[in-house]
């Protein structure tokens, strides 16, 4: 699992540990074998996620946008501590997510009858029901204006791949006494296709460019990409040993070594303008009659 920097140029990961799924994390056998540090014990995903964002924001790290998969930005719990620690974010959702649409919401707690505490939690009922991301693609539907000229929903839509709108995220939101705060709900529905493919909470301002929110959540593509690349080129993905400690050194030799490859990329043309070259040229002499010297 890692946690990676990035702009639109290169990323690059700044922290990473190996998750153990529970079965390993409690079998004493396979932990001695594997040499797992003691201090080391079951976390889910979205909690070691969490771990590694306090630590970059207590380490000084530049804050930016946390940018997070469906699996990830499911967890509401996540969300909601990555807000606490001052970050904004774009989490990618499931299509069967609850929010409150625009103009809706839960109703206000009970009055209170005069004995007892006074009621404080939010209350649905059969008018007060909040919908998934997925049936509220109608409503994209018809702001994008895919309208025929009868007025009924047609099944080609207008070109544009977005569409946005703001709502509340709902998930058990009857166990608050106020309702979460509105945020962006980004739709991508590309052309030619029956249903939105993908989704994403953005907690931007109100006015943000609609071009700014789209490319802010595909900058994680970017991520994505060069993660392959690590993996693949420069050998993260190919570790073939046993230890805990044997893929942590590997895995630090191979970021090490992404990292030097990105600088150098820096320097050659259209990123710029430096020369590549790290050592000048060495002058073979004359009477040198052995191979060619590469450096």
């Amino acid at each position: 699992m890692t946690l990676s920097i990035a702009n639109h140029y290169a990323s690059l990961p700044v922290a990473y540990r190996l998750y153990l799924p529970k079965e390993w994390a409690t079998d004493g056998t396979r932990r001695r074998k594997a040499g797992v540090p003691k201090e080391v014990t079951f976390k889910t995903k979205p909690a070691i996620t969490l771990e590694q964002l306090r630590w970059a924001c207590a380490t000084g790290l530049p804050r930016g946008v946390v940018l997070m998969d469906a699996g990830y930005g499911t967890d509401t719990d996540l969300r909601t501590n990555i807000t606490a620690l001052g970050l904004s974010y774009v989490a990618g959702i499931q299509p069967q997510t609850l929010v409150w649409a625009p103009g809706t919401g839960p109703q206000p707690a009970k009055n209170w009858s005069g004995h007892g505490r006074p009621p404080k939690l939010l209350r649905r009922d059969g008018k007060h029901q909040p919908i998934s991301v997925k049936k509220l693609k109608l409503a994209c539907h018809r702001m994008l204006g895919a309208r025929s000229r009868g007025g009924k929903p047609r099944r080609s839509r207008c070109p544009h791949a977005f569409a946005r709108v703001r709502v509340r995220a709902a998930h058990r939101d009857y166990w608050l006494a106020e309702s979460r705060p509105e945020e962006w709900l980004l739709i991508e529905w590309p052309e030619g296709e029956e249903v939105p493919t993908k989704y994403w909470f953005a907690t931007f301002p109100a006015d943000i460019a609609f071009s700014q929110l789209v490319d802010t959540a595909k900058l994680r593509w970017r991520i994505e990409r060069d993660y392959q690349e690590l993996k693949q080129e420069v050998g993260l993905g190919h570790f073939e040993g046993r230890s805990w400690r044997g893929f942590h050194h590997h895995a630090t030799l191979c970021i090490a070594a992404y990292g030097f490859l990105v600088s150098q990329r820096e320097t050659i043309p259209p990123s710029g303008t430096g020369s590549a070259r790290l050592f000048k040229e060495i002058p073979i002499p004359e009477t040198y009659r052995g191979s060619a010297i590469a450096a």
